[in-house]
């Protein structure tokens, strides 16, 4: 076996062309979706300008911008205006999320409209699902996401995303959407979704926060990753078309497991709290924003993610 002087593995790193020559991981922005929000009233955030809150007027302004940029993915979020126990505007027909697909439909019609299934910011109580004595219910809560889900396709969503954790959740929106015609609309499962610190930043901007207890109920404990493959498992035999991640950074394990356990589409969700940490470090001057976030979703991608969520996704269009 030859080796040093002979193996020089620094010649392909001298020069920039060199070195891309050979890069085994590349980021293309036709993988990427960006997340938004869309509430009554509009709240720009100026520390964390992914983060943002649009009115549906606005976010026609926002989609145009992005798809003038090249992004060709996004997810939605929305913010009612009024909360109840039942999560009513989740899945009512002239919901915050329901009237921003029927503005955005017509106006971008190649634009892929994904939309985040799920009831915590409509409770409330800010759980993602229905209380009943003083617990989530797991059967009363799968009948309201897919009711939610198919009221998205209906309104015009290309994908629905189901994020909840609630067990049986994937079998009853494919049941749902195929006994009303809609079964070519693929499910994305947040079949790996972590009880995780970094998800406050998100947990602000979709006024989603519990008024009591957590969600480690529902969401997995951070220690595991054999019961990941479980739910990604439990989640295809359902109907899943294609299982995400969430977090990313701190996940990276759980993301290779999953990608070499399952030959689908895999997504990994670059959460809000991964985007505030780098924003705030680079505010601070201890790291370039750019050169940090272009590493982070390299990370993420070579850790075998195929689609990434990420609320760098606009700034990406330009960086690349």
């Amino acid at each position: 076996m030859s080796s040093y002087p002979d193996v020089r593995l620094r010649r392909f790193r001298r020069t920039a062309p060199l070195r891309a020559l050979v890069r085994e991981t590349h980021l293309a922005l036709d993988q990427f979706v960006m997340p938004l929000f869309v509430a009554p009233d509009g709240l720009r955030n100026e520390e964390l300008p992914g983060m943002s809150r649009y009115t549906v007027d606005e976010l026609l302004h926002e989609v145009e911008e992005l798809v003038r940029a090249g992004v060709q993915s996004v997810i939605l979020f929305g913010i009612p205006s009024e909360k109840d126990e039942q999560a009513t505007g989740a899945w009512e027909d002239d919901g915050i999320v329901q009237q921003a697909l029927r503005a955005l439909r017509p106006r971008f019609p190649e634009l892929v409209l994904m939309t985040d299934v799920c009831l915590c910011e409509y409770t409330s109580h800010g759980h993602c699902g229905v209380i009943v004595d003083g617990e989530v219910h797991n059967d009363q809560s799968v009948e309201l996401l897919a009711r939610t889900a198919l009221s998205h396709v209906e309104a015009g969503a290309d994908v629905v995303a189901p994020s909840d954790m609630m067990d049986g959740r994937v079998a009853g929106i494919r049941e749902a959407l195929d006994d009303r015609g809609c079964e070519s609309t693929p499910i994305l499962a947040y079949s790996a979704k972590y009880a995780s610190a970094f998800y406050g930043p998100f947990r602000e901007t979709a006024d989603s926060t519990p008024s009591f207890g957590d969600r480690r109920g529902y969401q997995m404990d951070p220690a595991n990753v054999r019961e990941a493959l479980r739910e990604c498992e439990l989640d295809l035999d359902e109907g899943a078309d294609a299982l995400m991640i969430k977090p990313a950074l701190p996940y990276l394990d759980v993301i290779r497991a999953v990608r070499e356990a399952f030959d689908v589409p895999i997504a990994a969700y670059n959460v809000s709290g991964e985007y505030a940490m780098v924003k705030a470090a680079a505010r601070a001057g201890w790291l370039d924003e750019r050169t940090a976030a272009l590493e982070s979703l390299t990370a993420i991608k070579r850790a075998g993610a195929d689609l990434i969520l990420s609320y760098w996704t606009k700034d990406l269009a330009q960086w690349l």
